[in-house]
């Protein structure tokens, strides 16, 4: 299928110094990332943002892929990355931190990680009954565009895909079981308000990692895609403070 418009992957040939892997959300496309990239990249950084598999078309198609293809494609680009530049970090944005978590406790060479309302879990009481209603029913009512800012617009599907759902939900338990694998600098945006996410999730996130460089930042005027939302300007800019702060720990250690 075509790909929507405005759905197409980021890329962004800079710096050998420093490269980032975006990853966006689910039912979502990299537009919402788009932002955040070009920013990376104005500051001299070596950016990727794929188009994850089954998004960006069709929301049919998401329900012919599973968390595994998501991770694959993720990885595929994070081993470029890797073979570029010196310190590679992974950024994500809902399910796309998810992804993120998963790579950073696959990868521990991944210098940071950046979180955006990442999900791991949800304490709704339909999800209890998801593995069975992903059998029988394709799609229920999506969740694009939870953007408190007046016109922001999140290029995400309208349906919520219940047999793809379902398979994140198992992403979820996997990432979990391995919090405590994370040992990388983390930094985490959290909005104060998320209609999508629940709060448990960064709690839960900042209470199983075990980096010794952590830090949360609370999000006062941004609903849950905050990207896209008021507080972007301040998402953009303490992740390039944080980027470069441990390139250049990590440069100096090598001195």
């Amino acid at each position: 299928m075509p790909v929507l418009s405005g759905a197409e992957p980021f890329s962004h040939d800079g710096s050998d110094d420093i490269g980032v892997l975006l990853c966006h959300g689910f039912t979502s496309t990299p537009q919402s990332m788009r932002a955040w990239g070009e920013h990376l990249a104005a500051e001299g950084c070596t950016v990727r943002c794929p188009l994850l598999p089954g998004h960006g078309t069709r929301w049919p198609d998401l329900n012919r892929t599973t968390w595994h293809d998501w991770y694959r494609a993720a990885e595929a680009e994070l081993a470029e990355l890797r073979g570029r530049c010196s310190s590679v970090f992974v950024f994500g944005q809902s399910m796309g931190g998810t992804l993120t978590l998963r790579l950073a406790q696959e990868h521990p060479d991944i210098a940071g990680i950046v979180l955006v309302n990442p999900s791991v879990l949800t304490q709704r009481r339909a999800a209890r009954l998801l593995p069975l209603l992903s059998r029988v029913w394709p799609a229920a009512g999506g969740i694009p565009g939870d953007i408190a800012k007046p016109g922001g617009f999140e290029l995400a599907y309208q349906r919520l895909p219940l047999r793809a759902m379902a398979s994140l939900q198992q992403l979820w338990g996997v990432v979990r079981a391995d919090l405590g694998r994370i040992r990388q600098p983390v930094l985490l945006f959290r909005s104060a308000v998320d209609h999508v996410v629940e709060p448990v999730n960064a709690a839960t996130v900042l209470e199983g990692v075990r980096s010794e460089d952590l830090t949360e930042v609370v999000l006062a005027d941004s609903f849950h895609v905050a990207t896209l939302d008021h507080d972007a300007p301040r998402v953009f800019s303490g992740s390039v403070e944080f980027l470069q702060r441990i390139h250049r720990d990590r440069v100096e250690e090598l001195v």
